[in-house]
């Protein structure tokens, strides 16, 4: 039996560094806290008193995700703070689409070996991503797991809480044969689609490469901020004849608005209603990549879909200009 003395940091888990990281980021945690939230960073969980005043009957409605292989991007460009962002706004959108105001949020960042100065700066997209759209980061962990990641790496999960009355939950019961798809366009490839990405992109660029299609270099096309659709979907939810909602995600815009969609009836999609971004021409092109493929995998430019009663169309996009977002006409629903 050996006589030397084995300790935990001996074994990769940095005990200080892990207090230290939770010491150096409880400014920025604290800056997203409202007096809703009864207790800051360090406890063992994480305490939220909702104002419940206005709500009849409310529901609380939440979500988990992660950020996926964009990750691998992060890791290249050696930017950490546009992940934070992306993950926090992932699940505001999920859940907004539902009716739900969020309330707050919970991260998980794990790594095989702490470096403060990336996790400061994924917080710091949390942070940046909570502040806008009003939530609270009330808690996380931070995890050290020695030979589970390579040097550099680290996974990123994150939990919203939000609420609805329930009267107000936005399922797509209300959907009827006849309304309209209106598109709302996304800001890039947002959190999907990426083992594929990076497949082709990466075949033939490095992510410092400047490339004139897309305007910049293919790492800051690829880590554009997945948007938040919840001060759009907040400004229409509550308009007679929006029927519906869906965040297009994982499985592209067929596959997550027929989510939505009662059974007895379709998506009719006119695919050739708008221009794609360019990143996803040059994902085809070079790839050479199947349309079905591309549309099964990618939101093609399009973030949310809003379904509505045509009646109400023109008040949807007079909405939209207010705040300056496009409104595209995709198709409409029909019957099985």
């Amino acid at each position: 039996m050996s006589s030397k003395k084995i300790t935990y940091k001996d074994s990769g888990v940095d005990i200080k560094a892990g207090e230290e990281m939770v010491e150096s980021i409880k400014g920025l945690v604290q800056q997203t806290h409202s007096d809703a939230v009864l207790r800051n960073i360090g406890g063992f969980g994480g305490f939220f008193r909702p104002n419940l005043s206005s709500y009849s009957d409310p529901v609380f409605v939440s979500s988990v995700d992660g950020v996926g292989t964009k990750l691998i991007v992060a890791f290249k460009c050696r930017k950490y703070n546009t992940v934070g962002q992306d993950l926090v706004n992932h699940c505001v959108n999920d859940i907004a689409v539902c009716g739900a105001d969020p309330l707050f949020f919970l991260d998980y960042f794990s790594t095989g070996k702490l470096e403060q100065k990336v996790g400061y700066q994924v917080v710091k997209g949390f942070a940046q991503a909570c502040k806008e759209n009003d939530v609270a980061l009330i808690g996380g962990e931070t995890a050290e797991m020695p030979d589970i990641y390579s040097d550099g790496e680290f996974d990123l999960a994150g939990t919203i809480v939000g609420l609805v009355d329930r009267d107000h939950v936005i399922d797509g019961s209300a959907i009827e044969e006849g309304d309209l798809l209106l598109g709302v366009p996304s800001s890039g490839l947002h959190t999907n689609g990426y083992s594929l990405a990076r497949k082709v992109l990466f075949s033939k660029y490095e992510v410092s490469d400047h490339v004139d299609q897309l305007d910049t270099t293919v790492g800051e096309a690829m880590l554009k901020v997945h948007k938040s659709y919840l001060p759009i979907i907040k400004k229409l939810r509550d308009l007679d004849g929006v029927n519906g909602f869906s965040h297009i995600t994982g499985g592209g815009i067929i596959g997550n608005t027929k989510r939505v969609v009662p059974d007895n009836l379709t998506i009719q999609l006119d695919w050739d209603a708008w221009n794609r971004p360019a990143i996803f021409e040059m994902i085809q092109e070079i790839g050479n990549v199947p349309e079905d493929d591309m549309r099964a995998t990618f939101n093609l430019g399009i973030g949310l879909i809003v379904i509505v009663n045509p009646d109400i169309a023109g008040e949807v996009r007079a909405h939209a200009a207010e705040m300056n977002e496009e409104i595209i006409e995709l198709g409409k629903i029909g019957s099985s």
